[in-house]
């Protein structure tokens, strides 16, 4: 009889592989491949040739592929693709931050890798995690634990205080390799610090270095409701200057998380495809700070009771609110709103740089009736939940027809009872460092005269809508006859805002207003984001791998003083090995500066290089410009 074979060799074919399954600007060195794609092994045999019908080679390799996406450019950008835009501000200014995902540079992967044996689950139960990690359900609930560090060794520490001495403000992040690799180098110690966006990008990156297709999302007026009623309650005191919540509930001016694209087996059919993940601890879902994956499709149906945490994804796109009068010890109810939460929400568009509205996806058309009738659905599945659970048993009240009818109509606001409109007009956009200007109009819709007293306030905010002190405040006494109009013209010089700004640059200007003869009061509000005129990125030459590349940054001291303890940092995946950081020292005030830095790019394709400029007067002046790098001359 002949003797068996005898293999002496397995050639894995790492390069070519590689590139057939795009992994190969993780490595050439390594076999990487993707799920439900062939691949070239040869082997080589130490005895003997290999003879067809004699002998038999039995391979086995099963992959299911539940995270398959049929369109290619999807693929190419959402998995692929290693820079994108993060959108921040405000709805009435999106600004998009430029971010490097960076997920096939070096040593990412293994980062990645090791994020999974930091888990808890691994820590605790290494067989049966390694099961279950061919799961994009499982998988992306523990990433989503990992990125947070509230109950492990994490790879960001949150911090929403204004102080970040020990540590980096969030706003200097301009991308995910730096942050990877800081929390590698210093043995898995928690990374300070990230705020929402920061989160959102590295878990996008460590998901498509995954292999797993995920965008990086943004919510303009994003609901945090704590106690899951579906209402976020608001209050005021008499200046209309927003007051700290007893309930912790807030409106976040944007909230960032991800969309990551999986089957779902695990729920009925239909309630596969996008999923939202938030690694921002938030609330804690099974005992873990994560939430998600909260199927799209649920979210949009209303079906709240569907895994995982369907219901605070809901809020987060649909909570009402109620804004509350607080003086003299009393609360006053002003207004219900059903459509201020859930607005604009955007992620980057396909291979281009444009900004996506996939507000659709999320919810029907505010003021229609599927809207409203997939609100009153989640509320009543929400309700029947509590009355399940002990603890909420005193607070389940069925829903009446009267107050079922309520949620249907849109209720009166006090400006229609009082038939007084008021509203803000900024006279020119907000940039740092010059005065706000802005006049409130008043309208008045009746046929009688009308006497107005207006208490007009300015405070800063935070991103997450925590109230920090006012700083300016404003009377107003405005009579209008039948249908007249006039403008109140309102200014708050820089010297009066400038050290009372946090770090997002938000500002909230209110306007309380209340008529003679009516109890009703009028609130407005409008939010600004002061802007700074960006950093200008300036390529010299063609760009091709492996040659020498000069770059021109170009950035300016936007403000009337003095900045000190400036520093540039430049980074882009393919172009710099690592980020660039240039100690600029002081800045003069208006002042005009331009550095060259030589680079050899390494990656051939559409790359992205990053800018951040920092000082002791402003944390984030960005830039970005987008490069085609080609293989040679």
């Amino acid at each position: 009889a002949q003797k068996g074979l005898e293999v002496a060799l397995t050639d894995l074919q790492s390069a070519w592989n590689n590139v057939q399954h795009h992994t190969e600007e993780i490595s050439s060195e390594r076999l990487l491949v993707r799920r439900g794609q062939a691949f070239n092994i040869t082997l080589y045999f130490r005895n003997r040739g290999f003879q067809p019908g004699l002998d038999n080679v039995i391979f086995m390799a099963e992959t299911e592929d539940s995270v398959y996406l049929d369109s290619e450019p999807q693929r190419q950008e959402y998995v692929v693709n290693d820079y994108g835009f993060i959108y921040q501000g405000n709805k009435n200014w999106i600004r998009p931050c430029p971010w490097n995902y960076g997920q096939f540079e070096e040593n990412i992967i293994d980062i990645c890798l090791e994020l999974l044996d930091k888990s808890l689950n691994f820590q605790t139960d290494p067989a049966t995690d390694c099961a279950l990690r061919g799961s994009p359900v499982y998988i992306s609930r523990v990433v989503c634990a990992m990125i947070n560090s509230n109950d492990d060794n994490g790879v960001l520490n949150g911090n929403w205080s204004e102080n970040y001495l020990d540590g980096i403000n969030p706003a200097e992040w301009t991308g995910s390799v730096a942050i990877l690799k800081q929390w590698h180098a210093t043995g898995c110690q928690p990374v300070r610090y990230g705020q929402c966006w920061v989160f959102a990008a590295i878990m996008c990156t460590v998901m498509r270095c995954l292999g797993i297709p995920t965008r990086v999302i943004t919510n303009f007026d994003s609901g945090h409701d704590t106690d899951g009623n579906l209402i976020i309650d608001e209050y005021y005191d008499s200046t209309g200057r927003i007051l700290e919540n007893k309930k912790k509930d807030t409106v976040w001016n944007f909230h960032v998380w991800n969309e990551c694209w999986m089957a779902r087996k695990d729920l009925p059919p239909g309630y596969g495809g996008w999923q939202v993940l938030d690694a921002t601890p938030q609330e804690t879902s099974n005992g873990l700070y994560c939430c998600g994956p909260a199927s799209v499709r649920a979210i949009k149906e209303g079906e709240v009771d569907l895994n995982y945490d369907t219901a605070f994804a809901f809020s987060m796109v649909n909570a009402d609110c109620m804004s509350w009068l607080v003086y003299g010890g009393k609360e006053q109810k002003i207004h219900r709103e059903t459509n201020t939460v859930g607005n604009f929400i955007s992620t980057k568009s396909i291979q281009s740089n444009e900004r996506d509205d996939i507000t659709e996806n999320y919810k029907y058309i505010e003021g229609s009736p599927q809207e409203r009738q997939v609100f009153l659905k989640a509320l009543q599945k929400l309700r029947a939940g509590r009355s399940e659970d002990p603890h909420h048993a005193s607070t389940s009240m069925p829903l009446s027809e009267d107050s079922l009818r309520r949620l249907h109509m849109p209720s009166l606001q006090p400006s229609d009872v009082v038939q007084v409109s008021l509203k803000f007009q900024l006279l020119a956009p907000p940039h740092m460092g010059q005065d706000i200007s802005f006049v409130l109009l008043a309208l008045n819709m009746s046929f009688q005269f009308k006497d107005l007293k207006v208490n007009l306030s300015a405070q800063s905010l935070l991103h997450d809508g925590s109230p920090l002190l006012a700083f300016w405040q404003d009377t107003a006494f405005i009579t209008l006859s039948p249908e007249e109009a006039k403008t109140h013209s309102c200014r708050i010089p820089y010297s009066q805002y400038s050290q009372y700004l946090s770090t997002d640059k938000l500002i909230r200007i209110s306007a309380l207003g209340e008529e003679k003869s009516s109890p009703e009061k009028i609130l407005v509000d409008k939010i600004i984001t002061l802007a700074y005129p960006g950093i200008i990125i300036n390529v010299l030459g063609a760009a091709i791998v492996n040659q020498p590349l000069s770059i021109q940054v170009l950035f300016s001291n936007p403000l009337s003083e003095y900045v000190e303890d400036c520093v540039l940092t430049v980074e882009g995946s393919g172009l710099f090995k690592k980020q660039q950081r240039v100690l600029i020292g002081i800045l003069k005030p208006q002042h005009r500066a331009s550095i060259t830095l030589e680079t050899v790019p390494f990656k051939s394709g559409q790359r992205q290089i990053q800018a951040n400029l920092r000082s002791n007067k402003f944390k984030d002046i960005k830039g970005y410009r987008n490069v085609y790098v080609d293989l040679r001359l």
